[in-house]
């Protein structure tokens, strides 16, 4: 699903490093940590966890000048239903959802593919979907310099449904806009376009 290649660097000094933690924990809340089963679990997990936060490593922005086009068109681009992965800060427990991206554009346009690709960028990092939600926001705006943006988030976390409050059906929605978006009638075209 993700537009991020997956975490494959077995020389990756970081990977050992994980596997022995990894198989330390396994040691602590397992009664039998060295069962058939377990034996490959450090691994997996420490390749899934590089995996999960591989989007240190990507320029968001340099994602967008990749594919940066000069262009006299001035209307209300999104990109809805974004597909995204993220682990919640608090709890290293994922939440998944949805973003929905617009921008106006001042003189510049850049690929479409490449604004789900920063959305890939900022979820593959420890986050809180309102930080990922301005992060997203910011990146297109400092580097199109667009006449505004507006990124919504919309998101269900397994920190809420797994433990605490454990509550399954609950969403937690974020926005955040610039520029245009700040008159409430070109938000409102932008929400009721994405309910669509």
């Amino acid at each position: 699903m993700s537009s991020l290649i997956p975490f494959s660097d077995e020389q990756d000094p970081r990977l050992v490093e994980l596997q022995q933690h990894y198989r330390r924990i396994l040691e602590l809340v397992e009664p039998v940590p060295d069962r058939e089963g377990l034996v490959k679990t450090p691994l997996r997990v420490a390749k899934t966890i590089l995996d999960f936060t591989s989007g240190y490593t990507i320029d968001p922005a340099a994602i967008l000048r990749s594919a940066m086009f000069k262009e006299d068109y001035s209307q209300m681009v999104i990109v809805k239903d974004i597909d995204f992965y993220s682990l919640c800060e608090h709890h290293m427990l994922p939440f998944y959802g949805k973003a929905h991206v617009a921008y106006i554009p001042n003189g510049y346009i850049t690929g479409l593919s490449k604004i789900a690709r920063v959305v890939d960028a900022f979820a593959r990092r420890l986050q809180v979907q309102e930080r990922m939600t301005s992060q997203i926001k910011d990146c297109i705006q400092d580097t199109l310099q667009p006449l505004g943006v507006m990124v919504v988030i919309e998101a269900s976390h397994m920190c809420m449904q797994m433990r605490g409050v454990e509550k399954q059906n609950s969403i937690t929605t974020t926005s955040d806009f610039t520029g245009a978006f700040r008159q409430a009638k070109t938000r409102q075209e932008f929400m009721n376009l994405i309910s669509r």
